[in-house]
């Protein structure tokens, strides 16, 4: 079946770049959730920790059983809070304090406007008095910032509130805690970096959504998205391709199928505006479940070596090509 090429060299370009910018390895928490963005789960997160990364951020505790042993802290952002000596948890509501387990390590998530998870700005009080009347361990507060890959004021008073935030925490009495709000955009654009953490997501796979504006961070992507040969045939003109038969053969000309499809989590797409591989191949016709069609005889194609081109074919973000991909497809590392 297709297959995908994991670049070590890419991806320790990228740390390093990131590293650059915090001062120090071990403030970056690699994001593995989702399968690490579509690049394999277990894979990235051994390449991470060979990197010298020690703190990692995943959406639930099976993920996070698949790598504990790695790394020295683990983030889970949406799980039932348990007492785990290498887990902590991401609190977003005054529910989830008073549910956890007592002794677990939490973070405080707070809505600086982002409006999505967290504690809102009024219920921090109430909040830190329900963690010490359930003897939970505060040991880190964080954000998420709505607007840093934007040209806007908005990243800036979202930074203020945060700061706030962080006097109310300790005059609250709470030490030894880590404050985080730094996502890869915001890493990518600041010039003076001054908290515990950064959680780095897209940014280490290699892209760099920040607009044109800012100044540039070069950042090399990560995957390459390869499909194998299945058959070949030679058409005739006038000889039409596919379901519908989208695509009809403006002369005699060689085709070969290849072993990927929306099936794989690649996507469908719209035959009237062909997606173009990295190798310059439009795929002729409707993309099927299991295969695409290309003017190629080759063995071997690389259909996507960067999910930002990718993503602007098809509409949408680097994110979403590379998280669709499913899981079963079999990774190398070069």
């Amino acid at each position: 079946m297709a297959f995908i090429k994991i670049n070590k060299q890419n991806f320790y370009h990228n740390l390093n770049q990131i590293a650059l910018k915090t001062g120090s390895v071990d403030k970056i928490a690699i994001v593995l959730k989702d399968n690490a963005y579509g690049h394999g789960l277990e894979l990235m997160a051994k390449l991470a920790s060979e990197f010298g990364i020690k703190h990692a951020v995943v959406r639930k505790i099976l993920e996070a059983e698949l790598i504990r042993s790695l790394f020295e802290t683990v983030l889970v952002l949406s799980d039932t809070i348990i007492k785990d000596e290498v887990y902590s948890f991401a609190i977003n509501t005054l529910e989830d304090i008073k549910q956890a387990q007592k002794g677990a390590k939490v973070e405080l998530k707070v809505d600086t406007v982002m409006h999505r998870n967290g504690i809102a700005l009024d219920e921090i009080d109430e909040a830190l008095s329900l963690i010490k009347e359930q003897k939970l361990n505060l040991v880190g507060v964080m954000t998420h910032f709505r607007s840093a890959d934007e040209l806007s004021s908005e990243l800036f008073w979202q930074q203020k509130r945060f700061e706030a935030v962080k006097e109310r925490v300790k005059n609250a009495g709470f030490i030894d805690v880590r404050f985080h709000s730094y996502n890869s955009a915001a890493i990518l654009r600041t010039k003076s970096f001054d908290e515990d953490l950064v959680r780095v997501g897209i940014g280490a796979y290699g892209y760099n959504e920040l607009p044109s504006s800012f100044d540039k961070v070069e950042l090399k992507p990560v995957m390459g998205l390869h499909a194998k040969k299945v058959s070949s045939r030679v058409l005739k003109a006038s000889e039409r391709i596919g379901y519908g038969g989208d695509f009809t053969a403006p002369k005699e000309m060689l085709v070969s199928t290849y072993d990927l499809g929306y099936g794989d989590g690649w996507c469908r797409g719209d035959s009237t505006q062909p997606y173009v591989t990295s190798e310059g191949l439009p795929i002729l016709g409707r993309v099927s479940m299991d295969f695409v069609i290309l003017a190629s005889d080759k063995d071997e194609v690389c259909i996507m070596d960067d999910a930002q081109v990718a993503a602007k074919q098809f509409g949408t973000i680097s994110y979403e090509v590379t998280t669709a991909l499913s899981i079963d497809i079999p990774k190398e590392v070069i």
